[in-house]
């Protein structure tokens, strides 16, 4: 599985997989569903996984509607 980040941008619908791919600004976010591996986590997934609680914030303060 890989990340999937749906957003409306211009009333389109685009598909991202990587988060730094996403535009600075949207209309609206549809899904967030990053991947998260399996247990048991390296420290650095753990890292990972415990950012992107912040990372949709930042995305969601990006929306414009």
């Amino acid at each position: 599985m890989a990340h999937y980040f749906k957003i409306l941008k211009n009333g389109k619908t685009r598909v991202y997989q990587a988060f730094e791919d996403i535009p600075k600004s949207f209309e609206n976010v549809i899904a967030f569903k990053p991947e998260i591996p399996p247990p048991p986590h390296t420290e650095e997934q753990h890292n990972e996984i415990d950012s992107w609680g912040e990372k949709l914030k930042d995305l969601m303060k990006r929306e414009t509607k």
